[in-house]
């Protein structure tokens, strides 16, 4: 069994007029590259980690679309929300509508093996930016959020990580966290939620969220015991990172 991971896939199936191919020719056919590399890589009996920004669906059942792609894939898949994810809703809602191999961290844990997988989606913090990283262009998908003040946002989802944390097997061999935002730096600085990585033990952290990067610059890496691996789907040219 092999772990993999690949965040911000941001499919369109559900909502064509969505399609990344806006953002240029790096985007140009994602979503077939992504299924054309995932075929060639992952395994059935493998683990598939998906970061955040699964599906620009707005609504939950708009999302069954874009969910059924992903369970017609190899593997097991165990997904957390990002911030694009609005069709988001409870557990008790999604548990209904989710196909078979497709799992969700909501305020929980998933165990597969002996693997135990948490996470929270995390949120802006003042910490540590990216600015020196990316290539800025303007977003035409822009959208204001509405949630609330970013501190307040961030405060919230450190709980939610804890909380998540907290319900995995401490017995588990290995612990792997997923956040859709950065939990750390690019040049791994402690960080609010590194300290509780490391409090719980976590050995993997892996997220997305950035884009546009300069590949030439070095980002992340493994520091006091956790590893933290950018896995944005662009980021890695829409092939699945193995990470175990």
């Amino acid at each position: 069994m092999k772990i993999w991971a690949l965040a911000d896939l941001h499919l369109a199936h559900s909502v064509p007029s969505k399609n990344m191919a806006v953002f240029g020719p790096v985007w140009e056919g994602y979503m077939d590259k992504m299924a054309a590399s995932w075929k060639e890589l992952i395994k059935p009996e493998d683990l598939v980690l998906l970061p955040g920004d699964i599906t620009w669906a707005m609504k939950l059942e708009e999302a069954k679309i874009d969910l059924e792609w992903i369970d017609s894939l190899p593997g097991t898949k165990v997904l957390i929300r990002g911030n694009h994810d609005y069709w988001w809703s409870s557990a008790k809602k999604m548990s209904e509508v989710f196909p078979p191999s497709v799992h969700f961290i909501h305020n929980n844990a998933y165990h597969f093996n002996d693997v135990a997988i948490g996470g929270s989606r995390l949120w802006d913090t003042p910490e540590y930016n990216f600015n020196g990283y990316v290539h800025f262009q303007e977003n035409p998908k822009a959208r204001v959020e509405t949630e609330g003040n970013d501190a307040a946002i961030f405060e919230r989802e450190l709980e939610r990580l804890k909380l998540s944390l907290k319900q995995m097997n401490p017995s588990a061999k290995l612990k792997v966290v997923m956040t859709h935002y950065p939990p750390i730096s690019a040049d791994l600085k402690p960080s609010r939620v590194s300290a509780i990585l490391e409090e719980f033990g976590v050995q993997i952290c892996a997220f997305g969220h950035l884009h546009n990067l300069k590949k030439d610059k070095p980002m992340f890496g493994e520091v006091r015991g956790v590893k933290y691996l950018l896995t944005a789907a662009d980021y890695l040219d829409f092939r699945p990172l193995r990470i175990i």
